[in-house]
């Protein structure tokens, strides 16, 4: 995996233990967005909650966005691998959404899932039709699941 250069976007994977850079993607996050991403209220991370997003191996891969002229990264996507499946999901700052951020993260993290033998991504949806969009741009919806609240989704690659 590479660093990336999009139309004033920087992507480029985390390292791993990338905690200061999770956290300032977590600080962009205003409280909708932090429910939208966590399912529900989630004011701070934990240890545990930091270091598990900051994670990156074999199963666990992220890629962060920084929009030219902001230091601050601006966004997230996390892909955790099973089998020939992964769970993913996205974080993007408030003050960078409806701004392409987010398709640009999820454009490249499917590239990066189709390069490493990955063929259905999955995702939890809530409450947010701008995410259900961005998902079935990057892959083909085949299963979708309503349970609590959320859409649970399957897509092709």
């Amino acid at each position: 995996m590479h660093t990336r250069r999009l139309s004033g976007l920087t992507i480029r994977p985390l390292r791993d233990g990338g905690c200061t850079t999770v956290l300032a993607v977590f600080a962009g996050l205003g409280p909708r967005s932090r429910a939208q991403r966590f399912g529900g209220a989630k004011p701070r991370l934990s240890e545990a909650e930091l270091a598990l997003l900051a994670r990156v191996d074999s199963t666990h891969h992220t890629l962060v966005v920084w929009v030219d002229d902001d230091p601050a990264p601006a966004g997230l996507a996390q892909l955790v691998r099973n089998g020939d499946s992964a769970e993913i999901a996205f974080a993007v700052a408030d003050r960078h959404q409806r701004r392409g951020v987010g398709s640009a993260l999820a454009r490249e993290l499917a590239a990066d899932a189709r390069a490493a033998g990955i063929t259905h991504l999955r995702a939890t949806v809530r409450d947010s039709p701008g995410s259900l969009r961005l998902l079935t741009r990057c892959a083909r919806l085949v299963e979708e699941r309503f349970a609590a609240g959320e859409r649970e989704l399957v897509l092709a690659l």
